[in-house]
């Protein structure tokens, strides 16, 4: 399998790592080659099996403004990366983009600090998406909160949903 992924061109350089290191050892645990066009932002990915898929996504969320290390969680079983595209629930207006994300964020960072905490999840919110990395029990809430902030319910009702979904985890 190969596949060409888009990625800012000021990725690049947290893609490929110092002299090459990040990018070496994306290939060596998922054994897939990776060829970086840094002017285009143009990555191509090859290899097999779910190796393929691990290291496509690990690529794709560096792209989309996590850590390396942050990235190199979705090797864990049943890990999974989700995009969300902004612009598809609120529009292109510049203005409004910036607000929702301002949301999602909130104050010093607390909004998304609250969803990681609350759904063992990774959350970056970068360019025009937001990007949630969790595990398959988890993803569903995770990508729930986001939306509700997203489609400007108040941050109490969020927090509120995921205090609810707490409670029914533990009840029988």
């Amino acid at each position: 399998m190969e596949e060409i992924i888009k990625i800012p061109t000021e990725r690049i350089g947290v893609l490929i790592g110092p002299e090459g290191q990040t990018k070496a050892k994306i290939m060596r645990l998922t054994k897939t080659k990776i060829e970086v066009d840094s002017h285009e932002g143009d990555v191509i990915i090859s290899g097999e099996g779910e190796d393929f898929f691990k290291g496509r996504d690990i690529v794709k969320a560096i792209g989309r403004g996590f850590s390396p290390e942050r990235a190199f969680t979705l090797l864990k079983e049943n890990y999974l990366l989700y995009i969300i595209n902004i612009p598809e629930m609120v529009g292109n207006n510049t203005s409004k983009l910036t607000a929702k994300k301002g949301r999602v964020i909130g104050r010093e960072g607390k909004a998304r600090e609250e969803i990681e905490k609350r759904t063992n999840s990774l959350i970056s919110v970068y360019g025009k998406t937001i990007s949630i990395i969790s595990g398959t029990n988890d993803l569903e809430q995770a990508i729930n909160a986001v939306t509700m902030l997203l489609e400007g319910a108040k941050h109490e009702t969020m927090e509120n949903f995921l205090n609810n979904r707490e409670k029914s985890r533990f009840e029988l």
